[in-house]
């Protein structure tokens, strides 16, 4: 297994800030940026953390990603909305397409917002967390333009991306729930760290280059590739071709059809539809009936194998809890005179979330 070294989170933010202003964003971006990609460590997903760095910074000297972009308007009537992210940071332009999609839900009780064109808008279950923290519901299919990587449910060559979708719900008077996944099996960043942990995945997760099963997660980071599996067989195929049609197709942000290219930028479609529930005359109804709901989930017994049924304290809340403690790690070789892993100084705990990724 590689060495795992131990950063302060502050200071980690601040260099991956200098890096991304030196690519040309302004402080702002360059904030937004490094914010979202440490906070994506802290909370245990390491795939959509820092160590897409190298890789931005190959998408901006191929010209795929473009700084200091701000999302245009194709179409703006009112709950709905359609913006070209113009192949800016994600991170940037994720925030400023969900803020308009926030205030025309809360003006006209829904938004459905059609976003194409930007590049890698990274943890998508942020995007989610925006709205419940405004008291609204919100849904988000994405697709992924970057190097084709899964493979359809029974075929063997690499047809689309992980393209990933994420619902979030505000609880009244608890955590909210955000289900935030890849329609494949794993997320591809997570064999990334596989491999550089040189750890093996379990089954079902991928095949190598001739269609036969493997736990080498190097089929999926270095050549010759092989191809993701979605989940759930058919299903997760299912949800994969969904958030093609919608995110890709409908955002008129494009599908994948293209051979392998050589080319690292990483460009997201997606549509969101972002729900007021005070507007829809249901609210009494949805806190009284959610509140039954998860009082019964939580009657229910674990499995013998399981302790963690029905439990809100979810993995991303655990670990950003921990991480923050302990600081935000960075898995690779050890860097000149790194000998010891460095002591984390953070402090406060994430939000807790009813959260399934």
């Amino acid at each position: 297994m590689a060495d795992t070294l131990v950063f302060q989170a502050g200071p980690l933010t601040r260099a991956i800030e200098a890096l991304v202003a030196a690519g040309g964003s302004e402080p702002r971006e360059a904030k937004l940026v490094a914010d979202n990609l440490v906070t994506a460590n802290l909370t245990g997903h390491d795939s959509h953390g820092v160590g897409m760095i190298p890789r931005y910074i190959d998408a901006l000297l191929e010209g795929g990603l473009e700084a200091n972009r701000h999302p245009a308007a194709t179409l703006d009537a009112g709950a709905l909305l359609a913006l070209d992210g113009r192949k800016g940071y994600g991170q940037a332009i994720g925030l400023e397409a969900m803020r308009m999609a926030i205030e025309r839900a809360k003006q006209h009780g829904c938004c459905v917002m059609a976003l194409g064109n930007t590049h890698h808008l990274g943890r998508i279950g942020h995007w989610a967390e925006l709205a419940v923290q405004e008291g609204l519901v919100s849904i988000h299919f994405v697709n992924v333009i970057s190097h084709a990587r899964v493979a359809p449910y029974g075929g063997r060559d690499a047809r689309f991306g992980t393209n990933p979708c994420c619902i979030g719900v505000p609880l009244p008077g608890g955590p909210p729930f955000i289900l935030d996944y890849a329609t494949s099996a794993v997320a591809q960043g997570k064999l990334r760290v596989a491999h550089n942990k040189r750890e093996k995945v379990p089954p079902g997760r991928l095949i190598d280059n001739q269609g036969n099963p493997t736990d080498d997660p190097r089929y999926a980071v270095v050549p010759p590739f092989g191809a993701m599996l979605p989940f759930g067989e058919h299903k997760g195929y299912g949800m994969a071709l969904a958030c093609e049609l919608l995110g890709g197709a409908l955002s008129g942000g494009g599908t994948w059809h293209y051979e392998e290219s050589k080319q690292q930028r990483v460009l997201n479609g997606m549509l969101a539809i972002v729900i007021n529930p005070a507007r829809l005359g249901t609210a009494p109804a949805f806190e009284r009936e959610a509140r039954l709901f998860l009082e019964w989930l939580h009657q229910g017994r674990p499995a013998p194998d399981s302790t963690r049924y029905a439990l809100p304290a979810i993995p991303s809340a655990r670990c950003g809890a921990s991480a923050k403690r302990m600081a935000s790690r960075w898995t690779g070789p050890p860097g000149p005179g790194a000998t010891q892993p460095l002591a984390g100084s953070g402090s406060g705990d994430a939000p807790p979330a009813w959260r399934w990724r």
